[in-house]
């Protein structure tokens, strides 16, 4: 027959209970307050090194990418505010603020021809153009870096990733993996037939169809039935070289 411990060794128990958990919050109070040391300290360097190379980070757009990655393994935002030390600093929350305006601009004066959907690449294109005179250089992790400020307008503003392509989304249109996959098939050579969506996806004609006319009320996509063939053609701006003389005409 087992004995039960008496109260003394109840008592040494608890006890070595509430050691091992003080020693545990201690450890880990410890850790805790090491890791917020070595933090000040990075972000007190990182400090050091953006007054060293502020008309780097400012002129340069590869340096400032690099830059905005170092901010990031610290925790360092330095477009959460276009007030403050690093506004002061490098100007480089103006800078982004000023190039989301501009994307807006952009993205409105070329909806009429591409449906509010713009490569990534045309967009950064159309800007160097209005930023000639301009002293910092843009780049497209710049433009991405804009976009993401652009969130607080609501949901007009997205990248949508197509295989290696990036295009900007400035309407609310929901797109689905059809729709996706349509325009990514569309990037060969700018534009898609029913009868080749239906070979190349493996789709039903209604399928195909429903997809492709859902596009082109959205205002994604253009039709030409101007061809011997008598196969109507969709053509997608945002994914062919139909924006570039459309676009640089407007802006």
């Amino acid at each position: 027959m087992r004995r039960r411990p008496g109260i003394g060794g109840l008592q040494n128990a608890a006890a070595a209970r509430d050691q091992y958990r003080l020693l545990g919050e201690n450890v880990a109070k410890l850790r805790t307050d090491l890791m917020k040391e070595q933090l000040a300290t990075f972000r007190s360097q990182l400090e050091d090194f953006a007054r060293k190379h502020k008309n780097d980070i400012r002129k340069n757009p590869a340096f400032r990418s690099q830059f905005h990655e170092m901010c990031a393994k610290v925790g360092v935002d330095p477009l959460a505010s276009n007030k403050g030390f690093w506004a002061e600093l490098l100007g480089i929350g103006d800078f982004y603020y000023e190039l989301g305006v501009q994307i807006v601009d952009i993205c409105l004066a070329t909806r009429p021809h591409n449906g509010g959907l713009i490569s990534l690449e045309e967009l950064c294109k159309l800007l160097g153009q209005r930023r000639k005179g301009a002293r910092e250089a843009v780049s497209q992790d710049d433009c991405l870096r804009a976009i993401s400020k652009l969130k607080v307008l609501g949901n007009g503003f997205e990248v949508i990733s197509l295989g290696k392509k990036k295009l900007v989304r400035s309407v609310p249109t929901e797109l689905n993996k059809d729709h996706n996959e349509i325009l990514e098939l569309a990037q060969g050579q700018g534009y898609v037939t029913v009868d080749e969506v239906q070979r190349r996806l493996s789709w039903s004609s209604g399928r195909a169809t429903d997809a492709l006319e859902t596009l082109l009320e959205e205002g994604l996509a253009m039709i030409d039935d101007g061809h011997k063939d008598g196969k109507r053609r969709y053509w997608f701006p945002c994914v062919s070289s139909v924006s570039s003389y459309t676009a640089t005409d407007t802006i």
